[in-house]
């Protein structure tokens, strides 16, 4: 029986901007709006720590956790643990962060919507003392 190795699904990608991440985050496009789809798809991945600003999404957002550990919270509910092989469906305007737990990475695939050619209003950074409590859970 052959051994079967446990290996990312995509490559790590570019560097994501600091300016919405805190942390190191990378991303892989894997499909780019076009005439046939109206959302875009790619690969995310979070070094331990790092995490997207607060933001929203005029279409929604799903993500689909593919290796490690992080979390997902809307504004004004507590946080949500997610695994590999969780699915987070994200409603329209729903302000949110998501992003690898402090001494995990985690890899998610972002499906997402586009409104014209709007897919996401970036918002403030995650404070440090609310991840840190994120992570105390």
């Amino acid at each position: 029986m052959a051994q079967v190795q446990d290996t990312a699904l995509f490559p790590k990608g570019d560097p994501l901007p600091g300016s919405y991440f805190t942390g190191n985050a990378f991303f892989t496009p894997l499909i780019a709006k076009d005439k046939n789809n109206d959302f875009l798809m790619g690969s995310v991945t979070f070094e331990p720590g790092a995490r997207t600003n607060w933001h929203t999404h005029p279409r929604g957002q799903v993500l689909i956790v593919t290796e490690g550990a992080g979390f997902y919270q809307e504004k004004n509910k507590d946080a949500r643990p997610i695994k590999k092989g969780d699915v987070v469906n994200i409603p329209e305007n729903v302000e949110h962060w998501h992003g690898a737990a402090a001494q995990t990475k985690m890899v998610h695939i972002a499906i997402t919507n586009y409104e014209g050619e709007t897919n996401v209003v970036w918002l403030k950074p995650v404070s440090e003392e609310d991840y840190n409590a994120v992570n105390k859970q």
